[in-house]
């Protein structure tokens, strides 16, 4: 029985709900296949944001500011997304159900658009000498929307869940398949940027050269491919019960709370309910005192069940653990604030800085780079940073200070700072850029402004760099503080830092088009970038950046402080 017992992955069933044969399930195989989607999801979500711009510009003819926020809108609907993918695989289809019925979602939004884009029905006609374009009609943006919000979907819940799936695969219990686990973290996250390296490279040069609704075809096929593939490893594969979502948890709490709200809390601490295991408790802390009143005990807080015994309605009282576990969630809410902001900046070189560089010089030898391709930049600069990190700041931190590397909060520092100075950076190459196109009097027609797409690199590297910081740093930050049976939600919640991010770049947009051009003027961001100050824009959110990093500082000081005063056990619910 112990022989049998040891064969088997305690937590995990397969295919058919029986125990999980450690020697037939999990491992390197199944993990490499749900990669294998995940380098699909990128390539299709990527390689259609970032050069998105250039088509609604120059085929459906849309403004530049309409033209970024449709993008950043985009966008930030396919991360809020991963809230809803997370809560519907926690609470009812599982991962695995997920990531399937997603892909095959995201499969027939890539497949709508490579349709929109390919029949001359489904766009506005060419414009001619002299004559004003033609915008796209309510049905023409329609179809466009249909597709871009489908792929959003599918986008949603397949990164809501094939991470974690993946991490299934692996039990934390045994060393070796722990160690595995790790490696299969870094080599998720390098699928991820070669995913990305594809599409803003070979996706993006096909889009431009050759054509969009083929590109958009590789993306619909290659994804076809993946569900197969995934599908194909149906038995190999370990599954987790679902186990219900956290956020009926946090309701509980908070509505137990809003209900005793008049009530005295106890002098001593043991009075609260509690009844959790010994070694799953979490301590009781001071921070957030009204919501200890979900744990004092009143008279009604019970109720019979079906076996006679009388239990807790857990809409009246929750345990300290329960309790304690909110205010952990809550305890993320500052730094998740002071982190949106980044991924405003981050929004403008996938959206202005493309539309940058398709008036600026951008031949080399005979090759003329495509102006979506210059985020390739992005990408170099994360595994640039990644790899200098790795291999010289990690030895040289661990020999100086003893600890590995820099904390998650200084990474997010890091990160902001980045990403004020790219605002920075890019504010002087659009000053340099507006006096040249004032100097030839704007981009000619089919031609390019005589001065080097090059001189965008600062802005797409510094921005990259900080990428590669925050992003690491948030995702340690949100999952290392909180509590194991919130995991899902942590990582949602810091994906909702990416959606709030681009939606508040296309807020921005909106009030500074309103607010500039109010006065009979284009204002700062003109439908032609070259009658504009684009400059400016990137200049306000510089002062943004700063103010915000000094907010954050402040934030990441109490977060400091909270830790050298509390001290919490691991949560093992």
């Amino acid at each position: 029985m112990d022989g049998k017992m040891s064969l088997t992955v305690a937590d995990a069933v397969d295919y058919k709900g029986f125990p999980a044969d450690r020697s037939k399930t999990g491992g390197w195989v199944p993990a490499a296949l749900i990669l294998g989607i995940e380098i699909c999801e990128r390539l299709s979500t990527m390689g259609i944001a970032v050069n998105l711009v250039t088509y609604l510009g120059g085929t459906m003819h849309l403004p530049s500011s309409s033209s970024a926020n449709v993008v950043t809108d985009f966008l930030g609907t396919s991360f809020l997304l991963c809230l809803l993918g997370g809560f519907l695989a926690d609470a009812f289809l599982g991962r695995f159900k997920t990531i399937v019925i997603f892909a095959s979602i995201q499969t027939l939004g890539t497949g709508t658009l490579a349709l929109s884009t390919k029949l001359p029905n489904l766009r506005p006609p060419p414009c001619h000498a002299n004559e004003e374009c033609k915008e796209a009609n309510g049905f023409q943006m329609g179809i466009l929307y249909l597709a871009l919000y489908l792929i959003a979907l599918g986008t949603g819940g397949l990164k809501s869940s094939v991470s974690g799936f993946g991490t299934d695969q692996f039990d934390e219990k045994n060393e070796e398949e722990k160690t595995q686990m790790a490696y299969f973290f870094n080599r998720f996250f390098f699928f991820i940027s070669l995913g990305t390296l594809t599409a803003v490279t070979v996706l993006v040069y096909i889009q431009d050269e050759v054509g969009r609704s083929l590109a958009y075809g590789i993306c619909t096929i290659s994804m076809f491919v993946a569900i197969l593939v995934i599908l194909s490893g149906t038995k190999r594969y370990r599954y987790k019960k679902s186990a219900g979502s956290p956020i009926v948890s946090i309701f509980q709490v908070l509505v137990a709370a809003v209900k005793k709200r008049n009530m005295a809390l106890p002098y001593d601490i043991g009075m609260f309910y509690e009844n959790a295991p010994e070694g799953a408790r979490i301590h009781h802390t001071n921070q957030f005192r009204c919501l200890d009143k979900a744990a004092v005990v009143a008279e009604d807080d019970f109720v019979k069940n079906g076996s006679g015994s009388a239990g807790p309605n857990p809409w009246k009282l929750c345990t300290v653990t329960r309790v304690e576990e909110v205010k952990m969630m809550a305890r993320l809410l500052p730094v998740w604030a002071t982190t949106i902001l980044f991924w405003t900046a981050y929004a403008q070189m996938i959206t202005f800085s493309v539309e940058q560089a398709s008036t600026m010089e951008r031949s080399v030898g005979g090759f003329v780079i495509p102006a979506g391709s210059l985020t390739v930049f992005f990408v170099l600069a994360i595994l640039l940073t990644c790899a200098i990190y790795d291999c010289v700041i990690i030895p040289f931190w661990k020999k100086w200070k003893g600890t590995p590397g820099f904390t998650d909060l200084q990474r997010m520092a890091l990160g902001l700072i980045l990403s004020t100075l790219g605002m920075a950076a890019a504010a002087l190459v659009e000053m340099k850029r507006l006096s040249v196109a004032k100097s030839v009097g704007g981009t000619p027609a089919g031609k390019s402004l005589p001065i080097s797409v090059f001189m965008l690199i600062p802005q797409f590297f510094l921005v990259g760099a900080g990428e590669a910081f925050i992003y690491t740093g948030q995702l340690d930050f949100f999952i290392t503080r909180s509590p194991k049976s919130m995991k899902t939600m942590s990582t949602g919640l810091f994906l909702t830092t990416l959606s709030l991010g681009f939606f508040m770049s296309s807020f921005l947009v909106s009030v500074v088009k309103k607010v500039t051009g109010s006065h009979g003027g284009e204002g700062w961001l003109a439908d032609d970038i070259d009658h504009g100050r684009l400059d400016c824009f990137y200049g306000l959110l510089a002062i943004l950046g700063v103010i915000n990093l000094v907010v954050y500082l402040v934030v990441a000081a109490w977060n400091k402080k909270d830790d050298k005063e509390t001290e919490m056990v691991d949560v093992h619910v």
